[in-house]
């Protein structure tokens, strides 16, 4: 049984799950929907196919569904439960742990089974509401220490780690650019990342020299932080390996970035001084700001390529939101530039 439909009406309805009485919330992304119960969470993946992922598979959900429940265990133990067996037996839907196949059933499709949390513990939430000290962040630190230290290192090529960034400024520059988009800003932006790159080709060289490239998250954003006794971070990405391989300071460039444009432009700054002590790595001034200008621009592009769907959902929001990651990329050249000559001297 392989109906799309059929299955969302199945996972859709309360007595799915042992108890009709409970509201089941459907939320639908690029790659998944995603089922809400009270307590719980079911994930199922889409049978799509990108340039950076291909879930068309029956196999290739089934092996992203376990790898999202190993990887994600590594900072979230206690959420991620396991995987679950869509299957189809006598003209029916059941559900079934992996642990206790194999069942009479015919397994059609898989899903991700995590305990649900509560969405007022994000750092998202927390940010917008006012409600955060710096104190108020010193397990996360430690939590995300702990994990860059025994996270393994990758080996990559000094060129090759440089030929990543340019490949995706390429990839930036061909959607910002497009004239349809008349998006303001972005040629200067994408000028300046250019240029960084030339002038901060020795510093990403060197990290890759140094094994600073880490098998990381891949996907650190505020909203996938839960400030919960103990702290998880969820949503690690799962589904493509190179895009998870980074430098623990282009995370937390990224998570600080995110910060800053949700209104807490301090905690990047607390945590990337946390993590250097923990790592006892000499980070040079100029890269963090290196990694701010290339995750706000690749944020950027992937605001503006949502107007590029068929059929986007809600147009009206991506173009402000790229406008204000140009912003931020542009800010951060300018940092950037004020470090690079401070390191100089």
């Amino acid at each position: 049984m392989s109906d799309i439909k059929a299955k969302l009406e199945f996972l859709r309805a309360p007595a799915s799950y042992g108890d009709a009485r409970q509201p089941v919330t459907c939320i639908e992304t690029h790659m998944s929907w995603v089922f809400l119960l009270e307590r719980e969470v079911f994930k199922l993946k889409k049978a799509v196919c990108f340039p950076f992922l291909d879930f068309t598979t029956l196999k290739a959900r089934a092996f992203y569904c376990r790898e999202e429940v190993r990887l994600n265990q590594r900072m979230a133990p206690d959420v991620y439960l396991g995987v679950m067996a869509l299957q189809w037996h006598d003209g029916a839907f059941t559900l079934v742990p992996e642990v206790r196949l194999p069942a009479p059933g015919e397994t059609v499709d898989w899903l991700v089974h995590m305990r649900r949390l509560p969405a007022e513990r994000t750092l998202t939430h927390l940010i917008s509401g006012g409600q955060l000290a710096p104190r108020d962040l010193a397990a996360l630190g430690d939590l995300l220490a702990a994990f860059f230290q025994s996270a393994p290192a990758v080996a990559v090529c000094a060129d090759d780690y440089l030929a990543r960034f340019q490949y995706e400024q390429a990839a930036t520059r061909e959607v910002l650019l497009r004239p349809q988009f008349e998006l303001q800003g972005a040629a200067q932006a994408l000028e300046r990342m250019a240029a960084l790159l030339q002038q901060g080709a020795g510093l990403l060289r060197e990290r890759a020299t140094r094994q600073c490239v880490r098998d990381g998250h891949g996907d650190l954003r505020p909203e996938h932080v839960f400030l919960l006794q103990p702290p998880v971070v969820i949503d690690c990405l799962e589904f493509n390996p190179q895009l998870r391989q980074v430098d623990p300071f282009d995370e937390l460039a990224f998570l600080g970035l995110e910060c800053a444009m949700a209104g807490a432009p301090w905690i990047g700054p607390q945590l990337i001084t946390g993590m250097a002590t923990a790592l006892r790595d000499p980070l040079h001034p100029a890269l963090v700001p290196l990694y701010t200008v290339h995750r706000a621009l690749l944020r950027a592009r992937l605001a503006m390529a949502h107007l590029l769907d068929p059929q986007p959902r809600s147009p009206e929001k991506w173009t402000p939101l790229a406008q204000r990651y140009v912003a931020a990329a542009l800010a951060g050249a300018d940092r950037f530039t004020c470090a690079m000559q401070d390191g100089s001297r």
